[in-house]
């Protein structure tokens, strides 16, 4: 497999993370039962969980990302962007797709693993970019990597119903981005509802 160049993905979604406002850390998501600040947090963990992968290496306390927004260090919007640099770098190297890694609590080859982090990357951008309000264009490449892992993913039994909900129907001829949120069980055109 080749290396996937992790750096324009990241860039999208740091540059979301960086223009959150605090008004906007209690606000619903495409993910139903998150906030804006349980998502953030979400992200923090899984980006520190797959830039252990890459280096074959163990989560702290072994457990799995949390998602909760108590959580949230003070310095989020400096802490996350850092944070995605490092996971970049560290899938540019040729030894992160070498042999067997964690991906949660699962272990998988290590070029799947690298798709399930590109994937998560690019998905919880377009959720954060969604619940926000803000523009979100990542790499085409990304996506359409995203996409075709997504599409066809099963995942191993002890997963269980593994990442994503049920597929949202989208028409084949839809953006590519539209695409990969139906596939990972988002409602391409979600949106906030209004304040009453």
């Amino acid at each position: 497999m080749d290396l996937i160049d992790f750096g324009a993905a990241t860039r999208a979604l740091a540059a979301v993370v960086a223009d959150i406002r605090d008004d906007q850390l209690a606000d619903p998501t495409p993910c139903p039962d998150y906030s804006v600040a349980d998502l953030l947090d979400h992200v923090a963990g899984l980006t520190l969980a797959f830039t252990l992968s890459a280096h074959k290496e163990p989560l702290p306390d072994g457990g799995q990302p949390s998602v909760d927004g108590v959580q949230l260090p003070p310095a989020w919007r400096e802490d996350i962007p850092a944070a995605l640099d490092r996971l970049a770098a560290a899938w540019s190297e040729p030894s992160a797709y070498d042999g067997l890694t964690m991906a949660g609590p699962i272990e998988m080859p290590a070029e799947m693993v690298a798709l399930v982090a590109l994937d998560e990357v690019v998905v919880h951008g377009w959720d954060l970019a969604r619940a926000t309000g803000q523009p979100y264009a990542p790499d085409e490449t990304a996506v359409l990597a995203s996409l075709g892992f997504a599409s066809g993913f099963e995942p191993p039994p002890e997963a269980g119903t593994g990442p994503f909900g049920p597929p949202v129907p989208v028409p084949a001829d839809a953006p590519a981005l539209d695409r990969l949120a139906g596939a990972t069980g988002r409602d391409p055109g979600w949106a906030p509802r209004p304040a009453t």
